[in-house]
């Protein structure tokens, strides 16, 4: 096998090859003038070639540098990118969980410390997003996504579907919330990514363009809802906890499917381990207790009292 040059010369090559200056390439290595010309000096000596072109103290690549630079450039973003990847990988006693932001910040953090409880010889790391091909790459042990399942290179489970229902603070104008479904869709309206049709056609509603505000995030429906700036229509999960504490009101008892359901998946690396089997019961029993607690939500729809 040949001999590889020293890294910290092939650093200051593909710097100052990239730059095109030696000044340059010190300041971001945060090394002198004179470290990086030595380094160059006994890369070229080393390789028995000239990889610039030298006219006083000024430095041009020459063909044979811009070559051979790319090939560096692209064998030092290969070593950056593998030793995140290891660094990234959870120890034994840590525990990394993937989940979708709004359904971490509305349904798992608030039952967390459930689990941490539990299992206090586990570090818990909590990484947002929405992606699925990302795990092994982010050193993710299992998460939590939604979709219609089947993605690949990963193993999977369903966890429970969802549903949309309409909701508004209870403190919304004033407190004359709307009573029937056509007033729901007459309020302002808090808009999002979530569709409208189903729940119209379920209440019996005309499928009418509906007018309001426009958001891009659930987290931002929700808090726009719970400041009392209008209705929305928001996944069950998402708003269960502010129903219970009396923050939001479900207007009417009509609510439908949610087209996605949850899914818990995970890298083939983490299959067997007792860390994750520890969260996968655990989430079980959680998702449990709540299927059989929100059959009382329609309770806490407006009525007329």
């Amino acid at each position: 096998m040949q001999r590889i040059p020293p890294l910290s010369a092939l650093r200051a090559f593909e710097a100052v090859a990239r730059l095109g200056s030696v000044v340059k390439a010190a300041s971001e290595l945060h090394l002198t003038h004179s470290a990086i010309s030595h380094q160059l000096r006994a890369l070229e000596d080393m390789l028995g070639l000239r990889l610039f072109d030298r006219q006083g103290k000024r430095l041009s690549v020459n063909e044979n540098g811009r070559v051979y630079a790319m090939q560096v450039r692209h064998a030092l973003s290969d070593l950056s990118r593998a030793t995140g990847t290891v660094v990234a990988q959870p120890r034994d006693d840590e525990l990394v969980i993937g989940t979708i932001p709004s359904f971490g910040a509305h349904w798992l953090i608030p039952r967390l410390p459930h689990f941490t409880s539990a299992h206090p010889e586990l570090k818990i790391t909590l990484r947002a997003g929405l992606q699925v091909a990302d795990l092994d790459a982010e050193g993710i042990d299992v998460a939590i996504r939604m979709g219609h399942g089947g993605w690949d290179k990963v193993q999977q489970r369903e966890l429970f579907a969802d549903r949309l229902v309409a909701i508004a603070a209870p403190h919304f104008r004033g407190g004359r919330l709307p009573r029937t479904p056509a007033e729901v869709v007459a309020a302002p309206l808090l808009l999002s990514i979530e569709n409208w049709r189903p729940w119209q056609d379920a209440a019996g509603l005309p499928a009418d363009a509906l007018q309001g505000i426009h958001f891009n995030d659930s987290n931002l429906v929700i808090e726009a809802a719970r400041r009392g700036q209008g209705v929305a229509l928001s996944r069950l999960s998402l708003v269960h906890g502010m129903l219970q504490d009396g923050l939001l009101v479900q207007l009417t008892d009509v609510s439908v499917p949610y087209h996605n359901p949850y899914w818990l998946v995970w890298p083939v690396r983490s299959a067997g381990r007792a860390r994750v089997d520890h969260f996968s019961r655990w989430l079980d029993a959680e998702i449990g207790a709540y299927l059989a607690n929100i059959s009382g939500t329609t309770d806490g729809a407006a009525s007329d009292d």
